[in-house]
């Protein structure tokens, strides 16, 4: 089941603005594991959106952006579709599972591979030159995709090239921007990637302690622990990339080429899901079925500022994390140069929190396993645009008189 947020290019009405549920697709018969959007050419003169929702139930459903009906079911794959992604120029959809499936906006089948793994493909973007890059098991496929010409009318998807530096399964894989891309495993890998040559930029492995070098014994002990050291997912921004490794959090400078800030208990269980925020903010969701929000500050910062009550205002709800929000260990200090710092602390679900979306302009919207699904609103601005809305409708009233 998949619960409707806001409809097709309008403005948002429903849920993100009231906390109103507008309509739940139903459809699929296990859970949802990829949802994308796939909108229309802007040469196109029928403008018709469509959302495309993959399941463990081995199908791809595709439904209407504006109607919110069902399109199509596609029920031909041999395996559960994992991840999905448009390629926007080429007006084409790719599907990863066991294979690689290349779809047009008609839903006809272009091309794919042959049977890849049985691990199958966990993650997929687009890299420039026409190219794609899946995470299968271990390993980073390079693939192409040919577009018909005059010779030839058929499309094609062709292995380009193998990567194969990671020693652990690939759990988490993003763009970083046009001209990289970064990869993160089950035993805690980083590595960053040229997108236009493929090759590696940056690697890194001891998340879990910043200070130099970590002798043997140590070593067999922390990996034997591998959920706390997994990467579970990225964000980035122009400057770091933010990775969720097994319960912490962790800043990496692209410039600088290593950690800058950390987190190692950021949440009682797996960290599965973050974003960043404006102003240098983090929010994170957890097994433990807790959401927070973390401030990226520089350390000199630290000792004069302590740590803001604002966001509780903002958002109503919170409480400080004592356990969340200690200092960082005298190692850390001297090994990072800025620190994560607990800002707020959303409490509201009983169970995981596997994801959320964040509107700018509308607040967050959080999912649980608890089967609900939360939308939080800023406190802060809501009460200053209901100020605004009291004196619009007192000086339409005629009631609001200012002195003289």
């Amino acid at each position: 089941m998949l619960r409707w947020l806001i409809g097709g290019g309008r403005e948002p009405q429903g849920l993100a603005e009231t906390g109103e549920k507008l309509l739940e697709l139903n459809g699929h018969t296990q859970k949802i594991t990829a949802i994308i959007t796939f909108p229309s050419l802007e040469s196109c003169e029928e403008k018709n959106q469509l959302i495309l929702t993959a399941s463990a139930d081995r199908t791809v459903i595709v439904w209407d952006g504006d109607t919110t009906r069902q399109v199509q079911r596609i029920s031909c794959f041999q395996s559960t579709v994992k991840c999905l992604t448009v390629l926007q120029r080429l007006d084409v959809w790719l599907s990863g599972g066991n294979d690689l499936c290349v779809w047009n906006r008609k839903l006809d089948l272009l091309c794919k591979t042959s049977h890849l793994s049985d691990t199958g493909i966990s993650a997929l973007v687009e890299i420039p030159k026409n190219c794609v890059v899946a995470a299968v098991g271990k390993e980073l496929i390079i693939f192409r995709l040919v577009a018909p010409t005059e010779g030839s009318l058929e499309w094609d998807i062709l292995e380009v090239k193998r990567l194969l530096d990671h020693q652990d399964n690939i759990l988490s894989l993003i763009n970083v921007n046009d001209l990289s891309f970064v990869t993160g495993s089950h035993i805690g890998e980083l590595i960053i990637w040229d997108a236009l040559d493929w090759t590696m930029q940056a690697y890194e492995r001891n998340f879990w302690d910043p200070s130099p070098q970590l002798d043997t014994q140590q070593e067999i002990k922390l990996c034997q622990k591998s959920n706390d050291i997994s990467i579970h997912h990225f964000t980035c921004d122009e400057e770091n990339v933010f990775a969720a490794v097994g319960r912490g959090l962790y800043v990496y400078s692209l410039q600088m080429k290593r950690v800058i800030a950390c987190q190692k208990t950021a949440h009682d269980s797996n960290v599965l899901h973050i974003a960043r925020l404006p102003n240098r903010q983090l929010i994170s969701c957890s097994e433990d079925g807790s959401v927070r929000i973390w401030e990226l500050r520089e350390k000199q910062q630290l000792a004069a500022e302590p740590v803001p009550t604002g966001f509780f205002n903002m958002w109503g709800f919170g409480r400080v994390n004592k356990q969340a929000s200690q200092p960082v260990k005298k190692q850390q200090e001297n090994a990072t140069s800025c620190s994560l710092e607990l800002i707020g602390d959303l409490i509201g679900h009983s169970s995981s929190v596997e994801m959320f979306l964040y509107f700018e302009d509308h607040g967050l919207v959080t999912c649980s396993a608890d089967h609900l699904i939360i939308l939080w609103k800023n406190g802060e601005r809501e009460s200053g645009l209901r100020s605004l809305r009291l004196f619009q409708k007192l000086e339409e009233n005629g009631d609001l008189y200012l002195a003289v």
